[in-house]
């Protein structure tokens, strides 16, 4: 799959797709003969990885290093899944903290009706 069709699948720009690659963020693409990027279904999953956790919220420097370790091989395995660990744990308390705030707005929404209707009669008599 080309770079362009790669970008289409996942919603991301070449330009993104290319930058993730440069710095790390994903495991350099394979390529064609002639130096074009030629996305294997590997790479495709390193793409839906890093869009995944990125769209939770995981830091870019955070996934790098992962990346960096998954490079090295098998005796990074349990630094790589303490990474994981760690950052679903900050994803967790963030859920939680993020469910608190919907609550509250769900209450507030629930209550907005009458509570203008309160205030319009307070406001005009």
């Amino acid at each position: 799959m080309t770079i362009a069709e790669a970008g289409e699948k996942y919603s991301l720009s070449t330009d993104t797709l290319r930058y993730y690659e440069r710095i790390g963020l994903i495991p350099p693409v394979n390529r064609t003969k002639g130096g074009k990027r030629d996305y294997t279904d590997t790479d495709c999953r390193w793409v839906e990885f890093i869009k995944c956790m990125r769209g939770a919220g995981l830091a870019v420097e955070v996934m790098i290093e992962y990346v960096s370790l998954f490079q090295k091989g098998d005796s990074t395995r349990n630094a790589r899944k303490a990474i994981l660990i760690d950052q679903r744990e900050k994803l967790a308390q963030r859920t939680a903290e993020l469910q608190e705030t919907l609550n509250r707005l769900d209450v507030k929404i629930a209550r907005y009706d009458t509570a203008l209707l309160e205030a319009e009669k307070n406001l005009f008599p």
